[in-house]
């Protein structure tokens, strides 16, 4: 009912933060609207051994996969190479991809010389995943799609892909606010999980200027269930003397001055 989806970040720029990544909260958001759950997210190097293991497992651990940076024009660009490394096929100048590139470059006044032209090259049997943005496709191979690094860029062709994304059961979702500290709630919180299988409870403290408290985060594909059981952490609440709040409208507990 709802596939698992992992992320692989490509970049030692990620690492020594010379640049700061701003696509793993953008695809979860997506993923979870699509009904995938997103299991596990991961930022890696330009180690060529490390890509191949690592998308290797979670290939053979999630339904899909999505990695972004590391198939530009230049040298440290070798996410297709190890891709296709660790899918055992060999690259080839994918001849759709390339007419693409040459279209794009036509009466630019840029030359597509050999460093754009490595933007055509894909792993042998990928199917393409168009760019609007800048023509150099992205690609999917097995249960991987091979993603830019560019937020902008990566998030147009994501947008763009249709069936070629499939989805599932989107969870539903309610968070229950409190000014109630989550030390003095965190004894009853498993048990309300528990009471409700099915249903994940999380618990996020926060702290602004005079005040604290926490918000109690329900999910679930049963939507009755995840009523069910946001309506038990009000009740919850209420047994320390708290008020409780649903999607910001109180719903139980003393009332606030």
């Amino acid at each position: 009912m709802q596939p698992t989806a992992a992320i692989v970040v490509i970049g030692d720029e990620i690492l020594n933060g010379r640049t700061a990544d701003k696509n793993i909260n953008w695809l979860a958001k997506v993923l979870y609207d699509r009904g995938i759950k997103l299991a596990e997210a991961r930022v890696i190097g330009d180690d060529e051994n490390l890509i191949i293991t690592t998308v290797q497992h979670l290939s053979a651990s999630h339904d899909m996969v999505f990695t972004s940076g590391g198939i530009g024009p230049t040298h440290d660009d070798i996410t297709t190479v190890t891709i296709a490394k660790a899918f055992g096929v060999p690259v080839i100048r994918h001849p759709e991809a390339d007419q693409r590139l040459i279209d794009h470059y036509r009466d630019t006044g840029l030359d597509y010389n050999e460093a754009r032209q490595k933007m055509a090259d894909t792993p042998q049997g990928a199917e393409l995943i168009d760019n609007p943005v800048s023509a150099a496709p992205g690609y999917i191979i097995g249960n991987v799609y091979v993603l830019p690094g560019v937020p902008s860029i990566l998030q147009a062709m994501v947008e763009n892909m249709g069936d070629q994304l499939p989805g599932g059961t989107k969870a539903h979702r309610l968070t229950v606010q409190t000014e109630v500290g989550e030390g003095t709630l965190a004894s009853g919180l498993a048990k309300v999980e528990a009471d409700h299988p099915g249903v994940s409870v999380g618990s996020y403290p926060w702290f602004k200027p005079g005040a604290y408290g926490t918000a109690l985060v329900v999910s679930g594909l049963d939507q009755d269930a995840v009523q069910n059981a946001a309506e038990a952490l009000v009740a919850l609440v209420a047994e320390f003397g708290g008020t409780a709040y649903i999607d910001d409208k109180v719903v139980g507990g003393n009332t606030p001055a």
